[in-house]
C-alpha cells in the first residue's frame, strides 16, 4: 500500500541561506551538505515531531509560518553557550514527561525550539 513513511525535511526561506547555514555551523556544530542540514536517521534519539498550530498560537510568533525544532542532548549546555556568543536566548526553560525545552533565535529572526528527549 502507498504510503506516507517518515518526515522527510523542513524547508525555510532566508534573506542569505549561506550566511544562515554558516551560523548555524558555527554555533550548533551543524555542517550542511548539498544545500541543507543532514541528520542520519541513526542519530534520531527520538521520533520527529510534525504539529500543526492554530493561526492564533503565541507558542512561536505569529509573523513566523514555521519554527525548527532540533534534537539535543543538553539543552541547557546548548543555550549556554549560544548566550555567552551574544545570541538572543530566552531565559524560560521548560520540562515535561516528554523532554525539556529551550528557545533561541537565530539572526535571520526564527523562534527555534530544543528538545531534549527523555532518557
Amino acid at each position: 500500500m502507498a504510503q506516507v513513511t517518515g518526515f522527510g525535511g523542513a524547508f525555510l526561506r532566508a534573506d542569505d541561506p549561506k550566511a544562515l547555514y554558516s551560523w548555524y555551523e558555527q554555533h550548533l556544530g551543524i555542517g550542511s551538505r548539498n544545500g541543507s542540514f543532514l541528520f542520519e536517521a541513526t542519530a534520531q534519539r527520538a521520533p520527529i515531531a510534525v504539529a500543526f498550530f492554530p493561526r492564533t498560537s503565541d507558542y512561536f510568533p505569529p509573523s513566523q509560518p514555521a519554527m525548527l525544532n532540533f534534537q539535543v542532548d543538553d539543552p541547557d549546555g546548548v543555550l549556554d553557550k549560544l548566550l555567552s556568543a551574544g545570541v538572543v536566548v530566552d531565559p524560560k526553560r521548560e520540562e515535561y514527561g516528554y523532554g525539556r525545552f529551550g528557545w533561541f533565535t537565530d539572526p535571520a529572526g526564527n523562534r527555534v525550539e530544543l528538545w531534549q528527549p527523555p532518557a
